[in-house]
């Protein structure tokens, strides 16, 4: 059963898990001092997930280096609070974060504990990466917890969409430049090499996929908004009832019947998800469950991350007999 966000836990709960950040604090405290500066030349980034630290690390290029924060098979929304993590915030001359609550369990005590002026929110090196880009399914109504773990700026996956990759490359290159600028016409160009590949690799996938779109899909969580957006996909249910909420007997088997009405062809789930649910459905409605990689590998590429993605879905998805074949 998927455990709830962090600050939806009870009162205690939540003490508990201060009580313990607190306690890493004073264990990293002692080597937070002395923790030397970084040249401005030589960037020091941390980014919270994968695909921020890939994208990062095209851009740097040799001017800095990148520390990611989340593991590459972790669900980003819980990261352990470690030691280790603190003192890399401490060291830090930028944190890229998603922004839109995504990491709001466990990022901001840490920033906070990591005593770095430099990320502090508002500050230069504060870095949000949901600036940068459209974001799509932002609530224009009164949200509650009755409706599930909705995040109330809208939806954070928005880095399954290589066109907003391109948009956080061009972004970070600016503030990276802001914040080391003899190094901004390098930051540039890494960026534009960087949108030269994935440009055209967008279009070799948009071209691959085109024979799917349209296709009936669920998703296990609602983690698939961009990329569905992206290739033409539709959505018809997912199998959490609401977001964060673990699925419940009465809610798969109305999703079963309205997945063999829709003629849904495949379940979308990221690995770090129990997929026992997923895996049943599947088996009752003929459709295939696709688990995809929710981030990029740590020192892996962005491009090769979503092209793991178009070809778990090319293999997954059948073909459709008069599907457009442009975007």
């Amino acid at each position: 059963m998927r455990r709830q966000r962090l600050v939806t836990l009870p009162l205690r709960s939540r003490l508990d898990s201060t009580a313990f950040v607190l306690g890493l604090l004073v264990l990293a405290a002692a080597q937070l001092r002395g923790a030397p500066a970084h040249a401005a030349s030589k960037l020091h980034v941390i980014a919270t997930v994968g695909d921020l630290g890939a994208i990062a690390r095209e851009v740097l290029g040799n001017a800095g280096e990148v520390v990611v924060l989340a593991k590459p098979t972790q669900d980003p929304h819980f990261v352990d609070a470690r030691p280790n993590l603190i003192l890399d915030l401490n060291r830090a001359d930028a944190l890229v974060s998603m922004g839109l609550d995504y990491e709001v369990g466990w990022l901001p005590v840490l920033v906070k504990g990591s005593r770095n002026g430099k990320i502090q929110s508002g500050s230069a090196g504060s870095i949000v990466a949901s600036t940068m880009v459209p974001l799509r399914e932002v609530p224009q109504q009164r949200i509650d917890r009755s409706m599930g773990d909705i995040h109330p700026g809208g939806n954070p996956h928005f880095t399954l969409d290589p066109r907003n990759g391109a948009r956080i490359a061009r972004g970070l290159a600016e503030r990276f430049g802001d914040l080391a600028p003899e190094n901004r016409a390098l930051y540039a160009q890494n960026a534009d090499a960087f949108l030269k590949r994935l440009d055209a690799k967008t279009k070799e996938w948009e071209q691959r996929m085109a024979s799917r779109r349209g296709t009936p899909v669920v998703s296990y969580h609602k983690s698939f908004t961009y990329l569905d957006d992206w290739l033409g996909l539709v959505e018809v249910g997912t199998v959490e009832p609401k977001p964060g909420i673990p699925p419940n007997a009465a809610h798969v088997a109305e999703l079963i019947n309205e997945m063999r009405t829709r003629k849904a062809a495949a379940i979308l789930q990221e690995r770090w998800y129990p997929s026992s649910v997923a895996e049943s459905i599947a088996s009752q409605t003929g459709a295939k469950l696709v688990l995809i990689q929710g981030m990029t590998p740590e020192r892996g590429s962005y491009v090769d991350h979503i092209e793991e993605i178009v070809r778990a879905l090319e293999a997954a998805l059948p073909a459709r007999a008069g599907a457009g074949t442009g975007h």
